[in-house]
């Protein structure tokens, strides 16, 4: 709260990303917040900007098999396999549940072909509730080879724009840092129609158990996230928002507000918290509550008075 002349004055916390007002600019990760039910318990979900709930594809997925999450330095290693409910045990089973909430619900999704992308998002496009898709570009394209759609423009352009044309919400596209240049992947985003991006999405990585000399996975590989990666997060978030005129949803290793910030204050509008989650299922509220009193103690009446104020 700021005072003036005896008159307390709260910061202004809200942003707008896409046409959509959120009350702040913290919310969950995708993968890390299941379908917001599980974190209920624990946190007040009208409390946050948005929801961003655990990605769906057409069909229910068993994931990959365990071990398939194990501790690094800073970090965390996982291969899940992108297990979910599917797209219409979703809407009839989980989305009923986030109606009674006025907070913004955010859908992630995913699919192995341009087919599957689009079904699933036209399936979603007319369910009450959902405020945008967020369409998680880093998965095969069973199709073609197996190469990642998020890593081959061509490719991004072509399946956003095929999505594009089946929802009428906003489209947010989750961008992989697993790229020589963002830059371009990020245009070939938004010139085929997305309405914002997101990212990072997780490093690959791989860890070792050195005494049986064998992967701690069982899917050998797995995605990196955690606080070791917020440094390269930051980088790619700056890298994107000079490249585009979209709003930028920055995350990768926010713990507290200070790192929240740093994507802030690089030009993202908004950020999401993924592994803190994990460590603390209250994580974000002591973001938010901390971020408040930056702003109070900064003499800061309006977040989006930081947002984009880096100084070089």
């Amino acid at each position: 709260m700021i005072k003036r002349k005896d008159k307390i004055i709260r910061p202004k916390m809200e942003v707008e990303i896409a046409g959509i007002k959120l009350r702040n600019p913290i919310m969950p990760a995708s993968g890390t917040f299941g379908y917001g039910e599980e974190f209920a318990p624990y946190l007040d979900l009208n409390s946050l900007g948005a929801i961003v709930t655990k990605g769906l594809s057409l069909n229910a997925k068993a994931g990959n098999r365990t071990p398939r999450i194990c501790e690094t330095v800073s970090g965390m290693l996982n291969a899940i396999g992108l297990q979910n409910v599917g797209v219409d045990v979703f809407i009839k089973h989980k989305m009923p549940f986030l109606e009674q909430f006025d907070t913004p619900v955010i859908v992630n999704f995913f699919g192995n072909t341009q087919d599957e992308y689009a079904e699933v998002a036209a399936r979603l496009d007319g369910v009450p509730g959902v405020a945008a898709l967020e369409m998680n570009i880093s998965c095969p394209n069973v199709k073609h080879g197996g190469i990642v759609f998020g890593t081959d423009p061509k490719a991004i352009h072509e399946v956003v724009s095929q999505v594009r044309k089946k929802t009428s919400k906003p489209l947010i596209v989750k961008l992989t840092p697993n790229v020589t240049d963002i830059q371009v992947t990020a245009r070939a985003a938004e010139e085929a129609g997305a309405d914002a991006l997101s990212l990072i999405n997780t490093l690959t990585g791989m860890a070792v158990d050195v005494k049986t000399r064998k992967p701690r996975l069982a899917n050998t590989i797995g995605g990196l996230s955690g606080p070791a990666i917020r440094p390269v997060a930051v980088r790619l978030v700056h890298q994107v928002v000079q490249a585009v005129s979209v709003p930028v949803i920055g995350m990768g290793g926010i713990t507290r507000a200070v790192d929240a910030l740093e994507f802030l204050i690089v030009g993202a509008k908004a950020v999401q918290v993924g592994t803190a989650n994990f460590v603390d299922p209250t994580a974000m509220s002591t973001i938010l509550d901390e971020l408040e009193e930056f702003c109070l103690t900064e003499g800061i009446e309006d977040i989006n008075d930081i947002i984009g104020s880096l100084v070089v």
